[in-house]
């Protein structure tokens, strides 16, 4: 891949990277209610989806995917539902009161929050729709294709997780001095479940 091609892709990485979406709410509700450490396990989650969307792309499924009604719809809505699910379920959770730099309420394991991650990313279709768009700018198939996916994949994964882990779960240390207070901690859990709704929203009224 040439150097100014990769430049292209590093620089328009860092903009989707910013831009927020499930995947920074769901970063930023970890850091707060787990640790800014232990968030990481829900970034790495989240990047084991994008690998998954590009490696469905490369193999040809996303077309499928985008040229099927059903099949998107159906990604679609299970995707809103399920952070629908997730907002419901921090609306209704015990606050995460953290005393002494620990905390009183549900921890989640590493393996809880990965998978929670993978899912976030993974039922989006739009991702898949958009890798579809986005992947062949930077991919040149008169040129070996392995080398040009790794450097593409290295790129994406690499900016998505210094941005998830060091801007959104680092920004949400900031307002970890609510989680001090059972009251603080129940309005960030109703914010960041009315969060996930509205996002849920948006994936079902954007076409």
């Amino acid at each position: 891949m040439e150097l100014s091609l990769w430049l292209s892709l590093l620089g328009a990485c860092v903009v989707i990277s910013f831009t927020p979406g499930a995947g920074a709410i769901n970063t930023m509700s970890n850091s707060m209610r787990q640790g800014w450490r232990t968030s990481i396990w829900g970034v790495i989650g989240q990047q084991i989806a994008l690998l998954i969307h590009v490696i469905i792309v490369a193999a040809g499924v996303g077309i499928l995917v985008a040229s099927s009604p059903l099949l998107f719809a159906i990604i679609r809505y299970a995707g809103a539902a399920y952070l629908v699910y997730l907002g419901i379920r921090m609306i209704l959770s015990k606050p995460n009161v953290a005393s002494d730099g620990k905390s009183t309420g549900k921890i989640m394991t590493p393996w809880a929050m990965m998978r929670q991650g993978i899912l976030v990313n993974l039922l989006n279709p739009k991702a898949i729709v958009f890798f579809l768009a986005f992947t062949p700018q930077f991919i040149r198939t008169d040129q070996p294709l392995l080398l040009q996916y790794l450097i593409y994949i290295g790129t994406v994964v690499v900016v998505d997780v210094l941005v998830m882990f060091f801007f959104f779960a680092g920004t949400a240390r900031s307002f970890q001095r609510f989680t001090a207070t059972t009251r603080g901690a129940k309005i960030l859990n109703i914010v960041f479940g009315v969060l996930f709704i509205l996002v849920a929203g948006m994936l079902l009224l954007i076409h």
